[in-house]
C-alpha cells in the first residue's frame, strides 16, 4: 500500500511538472486559435510568397526561419530565399560563390556580413549552397549608402545616380505613402530629428526594393521565403504593401514574432499578421 502511494505521488507531481514544462514557443493564427507548424508550412508552401519577420538577435526565431526553410524545401526540392540581412550589390559575389567559383574564405571579404551572420544567418546560407540551382538566394535590400542619400535628401537625391546604381534597388519614381501600416507610426516616433520623413522615406526604399527583388527573382511555382526585421513586414505594412503594388495577384503569408511574458494570444496581435509566434522575452539573445 505504502509503495502504491509514493507511485501515486510521483505520478502526481510528474503531472505537475508536465503542466508547467517551459515553452521556446507558440504559434498562434491570427484569429487567435493555436496553429499546427505543418499546416503552416503547407500554406507556405502553396503560397507564392513568405514574409518572416524577425527579431535580429532571436535565438529561436533564427532557428525557426532555418526549420520553415529547410521544410519548405522538402516539400518538392525547390525553394527561393531573400534576405534583408544581405544588400543588392552583393548578389554576383554571392552567385558565384553559390557556383562555386571560390571558397568561403573570399566571401568573407566580398559581402557586407552582419555581426551575427556565422550563427543566424549562415546556417541558411549553407542550405542554399547546399542545393545550387535548386534553393536561389537573393541579396534583396538596397545599399545602405543609398538608403542613407534618402535620409538626407529625399527620393529626388537618387535622380542624379547612375544606371548601374539605380539598379540596386526599386524603380524611381518611388511611390511613397504615409498612411501605410508602421510608417505613421515611424513617422511619430522620438529619433532626435526636427523631421523623420526622409528618414520614413529611406525605410521605404528598403521595402520597396526588397518587395521589387523579390517579385524581379521569383520563379514560377516555386515558393519564395523571405525574411527581414518584424517592422518590415507586421501589421501588413511595409514589403507587403510594395508586393502588392508591384504584383497584385500575389498569394502572401506573413508570419510576425511577439516576445511576451507568457504564451496567451492577446487581441492585440490579431492584425501582426497570418501567423503569430509568440516567443518568452527571457529568450536568449545572439548578441
Amino acid at each position: 500500500m505504502k509503495g502504491i502511494l509514493i507511485l501515486m505521488m510521483v505520478w502526481s507531481s510528474g503531472i505537475i511538472l508536465a503542466q508547467n514544462q517551459p515553452k521556446a514557443y507558440q504559434l498562434y493564427k491570427s484569429d487567435g486559435t493555436p496553429a499546427d507548424y505543418k499546416e503552416m508550412i503547407r500554406e507556405m508552401h502553396e503560397a507564392d510568397v513568405t514574409l518572416i519577420g524577425e527579431f535580429h538577435n532571436n535565438s529561436i526565431m533564427h532557428w525557426m526561419e532555418y526549420r520553415v526553410a529547410l521544410d519548405l524545401f522538402g516539400q518538392d526540392s525547390t525553394l527561393d530565399i531573400g534576405m534583408e540581412m544581405f544588400e543588392a550589390d552583393d548578389q554576383l559575389a554571392i552567385d558565384e560563390y553559390m557556383k562555386g567559383r571560390f571558397k568561403y574564405f573570399y566571401l568573407k571579404g566580398a559581402i557586407k556580413r552582419w555581426k551575427n551572420f556565422k550563427t543566424d544567418y549562415k546556417p541558411i546560407f549553407d542550405l542554399a549552397k547546399k542545393y545550387p540551382g535548386k534553393i536561389g538566394f537573393y541579396a534583396t535590400n538596397v545599399p545602405r549608402r543609398y538608403a542613407g542619400i534618402v535620409s538626407n535628401g529625399g527620393y529626388e537625391a537618387l535622380e542624379g545616380l547612375s544606371d548601374q546604381a539605380k539598379s540596386y534597388f526599386a524603380p524611381l519614381p518611388m511611390h511613397f505613402d504615409t498612411t501605410a501600416p508602421n510608417y505613421q507610426e515611424m513617422m511619430e516616433m522620438d529619433m532626435g530629428h526636427s523631421s523623420n520623413l526622409n528618414i520614413t522615406k529611406a525605410q521605404a526604399l528598403k521595402d520597396a526594393t526588397m518587395a521589387y527583388f523579390i517579385v524581379k527573382n521569383k520563379r514560377k511555382g516555386v515558393p519564395f521565403v523571405h525574411y527581414q526585421g518584424d517592422f518590415h513586414s507586421k501589421n501588413y505594412g511595409g514589403i507587403y504593401v510594395y508586393l502588392r503594388l508591384y504584383s497584385p495577384m500575389l498569394k502572401i503569408v506573413t508570419l510576425a514574432p511577439v516576445e511576451s511574458e507568457t504564451m496567451e494570444f492577446k487581441d492585440e496581435y490579431k492584425t501582426l499578421g497570418d501567423y503569430i509566434m509568440l516567443i518568452p522575452e527571457e529568450m536568449t539573445k545572439t548578441y
